[in-house]
């Protein structure tokens, strides 16, 4: 991978700003280098040579006094501005990413791991912190320091300046062979922690069912496996950190000591001077610390730049085509023929579909397991995109709407809701962060959610039944008062004595909107204006 890896600068504008801040400070960085070691040289020189005392050293004590004040409000104006841009470049991936995978829709996602991606997006990027805030800045530096502090030797003794860049190149060519050793270790320990995350997560997801049958405690050795690997993979790599830097350190030591044996063998012939061999002493160091420092931090950008290899590679997947029309969701939906191919299978989910949802009206769709009901709320929501066929909106093309404008006006309650670690206030207000406490009440109220709103649940909603928890994603799904509603199997799970309540406050919730309703509940058909059975496709012979 490229020191500055040119995604991170197409991708994200802060990463732009902050290379362009990073540049001024480092030429402010070098400038203060030089005037620190030409005032150091000229004082000592003057103090133990010439007797001068503080009236004559005055000023060039409160240069000096500047000068190193100087570096360190640099030094830290590189740490403030790393720590914003890194902050910023990690917002803006995160949601370009949480995008992306939200166009490629559902059916990519079925094939992905959803622990490999969420350990991506968390874990993963915030691995970049060192890259941005330790690593970018050290490059900024290597580009100007080294050449600048040569320049500056070169003019005051060009011997020392020869030995300075003969065996500057010394340290850039040890971190490329490094560089491609430690790519390949964090590589293999960012596909370990993955696989242990996902692992990991799934044995979490399934520990009931584990337990029910007595499996739990076999996915200990499983857990202990994996977490070794990823224990190797993490020593592997930082006993390659720690030896590299030991490396880089030897070779910056023997050449910043060539270059003082140098000067001194031609200080005490009196072929030099105390004041350039001063100079020359103090610059030598300067010169090697970039490169030094660069080294010693590269390790820790690897892992955050192996993950950022992976968003990428979720970025660059082929979106198809978006339209760019804002097509209103209080119309009338057609679908003409339409027909969506099956993931897993040979026959179609949806074969040759036409139907109509008129708009404020109340559309049931029923029909057995399989037959394309989850599939058809996934294709009204623009995840799936029919292989033939059109999606009428008001007799406009669904392909020619902006996805994020479309589904903007649409409230979905997907077949499995997902709730959240918080209250079940913020659950429902989820969607919706503006609405007051009083409407969302009211959500709560049409949804029947019996669950104290203050109420703290755990993740996936761990603390509430399976029929409390539906309610509480159709409160939240109410309150986005979207003109179109999409319910997947809204009383699953729910009591029959909560479901009649829910008959009486549903219509109301419903009135002046275009609903499609799935549902097996002969009950909730009742509140539909028609009702469409989708009978399953046709298995080929």
């Amino acid at each position: 991978m490229p020191a500055i890896d040119p995604r991170l600068l197409r991708y994200t504008r802060a990463t732009r700003v902050f290379l362009t801040l990073s540049v001024l400070i480092g030429i402010g960085q070098a400038v203060v280098i030089l005037t620190q070691a030409w005032l150091l040289a000229s004082i000592i020189t003057d103090a133990f040579l010439h007797d001068a005392g503080l009236p004559e050293l005055g000023h060039r004590l409160i240069l000096l006094a500047t000068a190193l004040a100087g570096r360190a409000v640099l030094g830290w104006l590189a740490e403030v501005t790393a720590h914003h841009s890194s902050a910023a470049v990690k917002s803006e991936l995160r949601m370009r990413l949480l995008r992306q995978v939200v166009r490629l829709g559902p059916r990519w996602l079925t094939g992905e791991r959803s622990s490999e991606l969420t350990t991506l997006a968390t874990r993963g990027i915030d691995a970049l912190d060192d890259y941005f805030s330790r690593y970018l800045p050290q490059l900024v530096l290597v580009c100007f320091v080294p050449l600048v502090v040569a320049a500056r030797m070169f003019a005051a003794d060009w011997l020392s300046a020869s030995i300075v860049l003969v065996t500057l190149p010394l340290i850039p060519i040890f971190m490329i062979l490094v560089g491609l050793t430690t790519r390949q270790l964090m590589s293999r320990q960012w596909a370990a922690l993955q696989l242990l995350t996902h692992h990991f997560l799934d044995v979490l997801a399934g520990l009931g069912t584990l337990k029910a049958f007595g499996r739990s405690r076999a996915q200990v050795a499983t857990i202990e496996k994996l977490a070794d690997r990823q224990r190797r993979a993490t020593l592997a790599s930082l006993r390659i950190a720690f030896l590299s830097s030991l490396v880089l350190e030897l070779l910056a030591t023997l050449s910043v000591a060539l270059v003082a044996v140098s000067v001194g063998l031609r200080l005490v012939d009196g072929r030099l001077d105390l004041q350039t061999a001063l100079l020359v002493l103090i610059l030598a160091p300067e010169a090697y610390l970039p490169l030094r420092m660069l080294g010693a931090h590269y390790h820790a950008s690897t892992e955050g730049l192996a993950a950022a290899e992976q968003v990428f590679s979720v970025l660059d997947q082929v979106v198809p085509a978006e339209g760019s029309a804002r097509l209103a969701a209080d119309r009338t939906i057609e679908l003409d023929q339409v027909t969506v191919a099956g993931a897993d299978r040979d026959q179609p989910a949806i074969d040759s579909l036409s139907l109509t949802v008129p708009a404020g009206r109340v559309t049931g769709i029923v029909g057995p397991s399989g037959c394309g009901k989850s599939t058809l709320l996934a294709v009204l929501l623009g995840f799936t995109r029919p292989a033939n066929g059109r999606i009428l909106v008001d007799g406009i093309d669904l392909a020619t709407a902006d996805p994020d404008h479309w589904r903007s006006q649409i409230a979905w309650l997907r077949q499995e809701p997902v709730l959240f670690a918080g209250t079940v206030f913020e659950n429902i207000r989820l969607g919706r962060p503006d609405a007051d406490d009083s409407a969302v009440r009211r959500a709560a109220c049409a949804a029947r959610v019996d669950v104290p709103l203050e109420k703290l649940i755990g993740e996936r909603g761990n603390g509430v039944s399976a029929g409390q928890h539906r309610r509480i994603a159709l409160a939240r799904a109410l309150l986005l008062d979207a003109p179109l509603l999409l319910l997947d199997e809204p009383t699953e799970g729910v009591d029959p004595e909560i479901e009649h309540e829910l008959l009486s406050t549903l219509p109301a919730a419903f009135a002046g909107r275009t609903v499609v309703l799935v549902t097996h509940r002969a009950a909730l058909l009742g509140l539909c204006d028609h009702v469409i059975e989708l009978a399953p496709a046709e298995v080929p012979a």
